[in-house]
């Protein structure tokens, strides 16, 4: 027996990042696409509410956002090019992070080659802080220091964090699939030494039944049939008990080979019953049936469902032989009833019940024709292929024979020929978690992956928050801005760009001190400074706006609290 020819037990292993994958169905990239429109959403509700406002106009925002929603689609076809096209634009706007983390994470689990790997995350981790020193260097007003740290900050956490993430979970999956490949291998050999040593085994109980009983037996019988003919004449009635031992050693005969057929191989099953390719069929069955009505016994068939020539020939044999024993012992007890015979196949096994009524007239003692073994020798047979059986007396007096076989018998069954018994090893070898239905286990795993990506996501956006706020408030705004960056004419978002954002506590400060604000004044901005004069007292500048247009800056004192 090959098992190696078996069905293999494992996964194909995961294409490499950056080849094609078309698993993605259109349900699941929209619900990928929506949920990542949400989480753009709030990444930029929750950083306005916090103080930060970029340059860029809301049109700019929207395409960058759809450009964005694009690249996270474009992730199961080509995951490196949307995770260099996502890193552009993460330079340009802090909110895309979250997106950007996601797509570096699914690229570096998925990547194959360690190299081409590292290198796609390195280059993609570049990538934010050179856009963000292009874009925010023209009107930050060689304040570069806050365009690297920027760029370094959401490079850190949308490219190089996830990548290593999923560099690490990549790498445990690839070692669990090599585990249980190995594990399935061993088991395979385990399994295949096991069922050649029970089959040796069983050849070599057969061999000698077959070698010391047999010719016993057949002496035997050879010998009861010359005294059979030696006491015709001479003592009748003893001739006939002759007789009887003659028929009796030719039954044993036949059970020693249907016993020798289930412990040897299938191939060297003898006698007149020797498996073939009809032997349980549905042909085979009718056979049987028509064999009994042409001896006088009414037998009715129901056969439900498919055909047995499919199954296993072990499966096939005891079909075959829990019929024939059953039909057998009506026509030595119960000729005269009517039997029914009814075969049901499923999906996983097969019920086989024969029932007779009562008969008319109770049977007569045993001769020594039956050797009470048939029914227990079934018993065996059925129990060796993990199936059930039972037979007895039915409630109005006739006799039921009940079995149900697997059609693919476990491993305490017969181990059959060629390539089934590699199919039945690798089902056996399938279930890798015992103890939960299927659905269940794939419903907790989707579960456990959902929260550990929200609780991720929340650490990234907690730590992004808490970044940009320092480099909002850090000493880069102090003094002045210079006056070629900061101009009449800015809109309110240009300008907390380049000073930051207003301070509630300059703002205190600057309170009942301030010179008088323009008449045409709809707001005004009075960003963090800590910067004091020789006189130790807080430098301020006042920008004021009309609608969305600054007119006027102004730049005062007031001492500070002690």
């Amino acid at each position: 027996m090959r098992v190696g020819s078996a069905l293999p037990v494992t996964p194909p292993p995961e294409r490499a990042a950056g080849t094609r994958s078309r698993k993605a169905s259109a349900p699941l990239l929209l619900a990928e696409v929506v949920s990542a429109g949400l989480v753009v959403l709030v990444t930029f509700s929750v950083l306005s509410s916090s103080g930060f406002r970029g340059t860029l106009s809301h049109q700019w925002i929207t395409g960058l956002t759809l450009t964005a929603l694009g690249l996270v689609a474009a992730r199961h076809w080509y995951p490196k090019t949307a995770l260099a096209g996502m890193s552009l634009l993460l330079g340009l706007t802090p909110a895309l992070a979250m997106l950007c983390a996601l797509i570096a994470f699914g690229t570096a689990r998925r990547g194959e080659r360690p190299r081409a790997r590292d290198l796609a995350v390195l280059g993609c981790a570049l990538l934010p802080v050179a856009v963000s020193v292009a874009y925010r260097e023209g009107w930050q007003g060689g304040r570069w220091q806050y365009a690297v740290q920027v760029g370094l900050l959401v490079s850190l956490v949308g490219v190089v964090v996830p990548g290593l993430v999923g560099t690490v979970a990549g790498q445990q999956d690839r070692l669990v699939r090599a585990l249980r490949e190995r594990t399935a291998v061993a088991e395979q050999a385990r399994q295949s030494v096991e069922s050649e040593s029970r089959t040796a085994e069983r050849s070599r109980i057969a061999a000698e039944m077959h070698d010391l009983v047999g010719h016993r037996l057949s002496l035997i019988a050879l010998h009861a049939g010359g005294l059979e003919l030696a006491l015709t004449s001479a003592a009748p009635d003893l001739a006939e008990e002759a007789g009887q031992v003659r028929r009796a050693g030719r039954d044993a005969m036949e059970e020693l080979r249907q016993v020798l057929g289930v412990l040897g191989p299938l191939r060297r099953d003898t006698g007149t019953d020797v498996l073939t390719d009809a032997t349980g069929t549905r042909p085979d069955i009718e056979a049987l049936v028509q064999e009994s009505r042409a001896a006088g016994v009414g037998v009715r068939l129901a056969w439900e469902g498919g055909d047995l020539s499919g199954v296993q020939p072990s499966v096939r044999r005891a079909v075959n032989r829990v019929v024939r024993e059953a039909l057998t012992n009506v026509h030595r007890y119960a000729a005269l009833t009517e039997v029914a015979v009814a075969v049901r196949v499923g999906e996983a096994s097969v019920l086989v019940e024969v029932c007779n009524g009562p008969p008319p007239t109770p049977p007569a003692a045993t001769t020594g024709l039956g050797t009470g073994r048939g029914l227990a020798g079934l018993g065996e047979r059925i129990s060796l292929l993990d199936g059930r059986f039972a037979a007895g007396p039915t409630a109005d007096g006739g006799y039921r024979v009940l079995a149900k076989i697997p059609t693919a018998p476990g491993p305490g069954g017969p181990v059959a020929s060629g390539g089934q018994a590699g199919e039945d090893l690798a089902v056996r070898l399938a279930p890798a978690d015992a103890g939960l239905p299927a659905g269940v286990e794939a419903a907790r795993s989707r579960l456990a992956v959902g929260v550990s990506a929200l609780l991720g996501l929340a650490g990234l956006g907690a730590t992004l928050l808490a970044g940009l706020t320092v480099l909002q408030h850090s000493e880069i705004y102090a003094g002045p801005p210079p006056q070629r960056v900061v101009h009449l004419g800015m809109s309110t978002n240009a300008l907390v760009a380049v000073v930051g954002p207003d301070s509630p506590a300059v703002r205190s400060a600057a309170e009942g001190r301030e010179p008088a604000r323009p008449t045409e004044s709809t707001h005004c901005v009075y960003p963090y400074t800590s910067t004091t004069d020789a006189q130790d007292r807080l430098m301020i500048t006042r920008y004021c706006f009309d609608g969305d247009s600054l007119t006027d800056i102004a730049d005062f004192t007031t001492p500070l609290a002690r």
